[in-house]
């Protein structure tokens, strides 16, 4: 063992106060394993906008007790210098049902107590959007979940909201990681006796579903219908609150897929409990076929992700992927909007960046404000603030990987509400002889047709990812070191319209400064639009690295007036992708 992993061994051994994570170090000490060590102890887990996430073992690479003491420590300190009044708005905090996860909420609670800050603290399971629901109506100074969302069962999270009820974004992630790392002494914490502090305030779910009430609009309608649905709660927290949203909305209670319907942290029926993977409905579906059920509706296991099926008229399952989701949410909320009668001048919507542009078509044959930011509800929710700040009224926002917002009051994804809104319209487009599916293909008439076909390459040193996109931005080897990038100019025989760059900060669109509206991207991250002159058809091709993975991810959407033309035209551009703008074969790229 190295002088500095002795180091970093010694100080962990002295601060660590669980004897189980203790004596992990301290066999691995025991046995020599001197490389086992460097993985568990640097770098340090860091703390972005996400927060904290990664594995349950010992170490300052993981996720354990030590850590999240001291990022509470952290995060109180932070707090109380930057939010006016912290020390009587207090924390709210929660958690799931992954391993760890009740402790860990009392930790963080206990934390802030042991400062004089108090802590709203309910003592089970919520989901995820109960949280920053709560830090909004409490007039909290932030808001702390623990979970790790559909993360694999050997993973938890720390997830922060601001005082804004949104998730972080710089530069307070910065701040609060250097407060974490000044914590050099911890607090002497008893959870078992958290219960009788003054401080720790109860809160419940009374105010949430006031508003869930608020989204339903044909409550007798839905009393009627004759549809059955299915859900499935994938291992996770959801069950009751879609129980008590189905009751609220005068839908029929829906079957459970039993196997999944009740929290389990070691997710027995799926390898990865993510709704958006490939076999995670087949339980569900199963169900639905048993059943007779005409939809399949799914949240992740907190319950912030939402994702649904239709059974054909052919007997065959049709799965709707984030992005036709959103359109569907979207052409919902507008329809809403224009019946209330309210000016379309004064209404907007906000996507992330990578999700389709079907919403932003919408808004251009509407007449609608259409925003797009940075992936991630952190930057949907602040730009869905600012644009109230700016008088809008904004009912909706999402990102392609099944999130979906809706109203002003809960600025963050709910997959509960997601699934009540679906099923309400999936009945009043049965009342009319329609389906969700047939449906779709109206707004494709409508608004033209958009198909997406996102993926990733694997790619496990960062080197080759830098090469590969230090080559992008120098396609032609003729861009002067420092000077303006030379792109590609074409993909898949359409010309390239525009190209934007999050990472150097260039956008070829945003004469004469080109500089892009959005805020810079802390990793790779290049946007193409192509079109075809001919035609009219139009691609865009999102390429960006992953901050959690070692993963190239794209996104790409084809829209056009014929299907056919449009199929055809993205598989193309998925080969020259990878063949020659990636360049896998030559920089062995791993592919799903």
């Amino acid at each position: 063992m190295n002088a500095d992993l002795k180091k970093l061994v010694d100080e962990w051994l002295r601060l660590d106060p669980n004897e189980d994570t203790r004596a992990e170090i301290h066999a691995l000490v025991k046995d020599g394993n001197a490389a086992e060590l460097e993985k568990r102890m640097s770098p340090r887990i860091e703390f972005g906008t996400a927060g904290l996430r990664g594995r349950m073992e010992a170490g300052w690479a993981r996720m354990n007790d030590l850590i999240i003491i001291q990022a509470s420590q952290g995060l109180c300190a932070y707090v109380l210098q930057n939010v006016k009044d912290a020390r009587t708005r207090g924390i709210v905090v929660g958690h799931d049902h992954r391993h760890h996860s009740d402790k860990w909420a009392k930790l963080t609670a206990a934390v802030f107590i042991d400062q004089g800050v108090p802590a709203y603290f309910r003592d089970t399971v919520v989901h995820t959007p109960i949280v920053p629901f709560t830090v909004k109506t409490k007039n909290a100074a932030c808001g702390v979940m623990i979970t790790a969302s559909h993360n694999p069962k050997q993973d938890n999270g720390y997830k922060v909201y601001w005082e804004n009820a949104v998730q972080i974004i710089g530069p307070h992630d910065q701040g609060i990681s250097a407060c974490i790392l000044d914590q050099k002494k911890l607090p002497q914490l008893n959870i078992s006796n958290l219960g009788s502090s003054p401080l720790l305030r109860p809160y419940d779910e009374a105010a949430y579903f006031e508003y869930i009430n608020t989204l339903c609009l044909y409550k007798t309608l839905n009393s009627q219908t004759p549809l059955k649905f299915v859900n499935t709660s994938m291992h996770g927290v959801s069950d009751p609150a879609m129980t008590k949203a189905f009751e609220l909305f005068g839908l029929p209670k829906y079957i459970p897929v039993v196997a999944q319907q009740k929290p389990d942290p070691e997710f027995p029926t799926v390898k990865f409990p993510n709704p958006e993977e490939k076999g995670a409905l087949d339980l569900a579906i199963a169900t639905a076929d048993e059943v007779g059920a005409d939809y399949v509706l799914a949240q992740d296991p907190d319950s912030d992700r939402f994702t649904a099926a239709e059974k054909g008229q052919d007997g065959k399952w049709i799965q709707f992927t984030g992005d036709q989701l959103g359109a569907l949410f979207a052409s919902t909320c507008l329809d809403k909007y224009k019946t209330a009668g309210k000016p379309l001048s004064k209404l907007a919507m906000v996507a992330s960046t990578v999700s389709s542009k079907m919403v932003e078509a919408i808004a251009h044959v509407e007449g609608f404000k259409f925003s797009e930011c940075l992936t991630g509800f952190k930057y949907i929710g602040n730009t869905a603030l600012t644009l109230e700040k700016e008088g809008y009224e904004v009912p909706f926002g999402y990102e392609e990987a099944i999130g979906y917002m809706f109203g002003s009051q809960l600025h963050d994804k709910d997959g509960v509400a997601a699934s009540v809104m679906f099923a309400e319209l999936a009945v009043t487009l049965q009342k009319v002889g329609k389906t969700v599916s047939t449906h779709l293909k109206e707004l494709y008439e409508r608004y033209g047709y958009f198909q997406t076909s996102n993926s990733y390459f694997v790619c496990t040193e960062p080197r080759t990812i830098d090469t590969i996109f230090a080559r992008l931005r120098n396609y032609d080897g003729a861009s002067a070191a420092g000077g303006t990038p030379h792109y590609p100019t074409t993909l898949a025989g359409l010309a390239v319209t525009r190209v934007r760059d999050l990472t150097v900060g260039y956008d070829s669109g945003n004469a004469p400064s080109y500089k892009p509206e959005l805020p810079l991207s802390s990793g790779h991250m290049l946007q193409f639009r192509a079109e075809s002159a001919a035609d009219g058809t139009r691609i865009t091709l999102t390429t960006r690295t992953s901050g959690t993975e070692p993963k190239i991810k794209y996104y790409l959407e084809g829209s056009g007036k014929d299907i056919q033309v449009v199929d055809q035209l993205l598989r193309k551009v998925v080969q020259e992708l990878a063949d020659e703008w990636m360049e896998a074969d030559k920089h062995g790229l791993g592919r799903p």
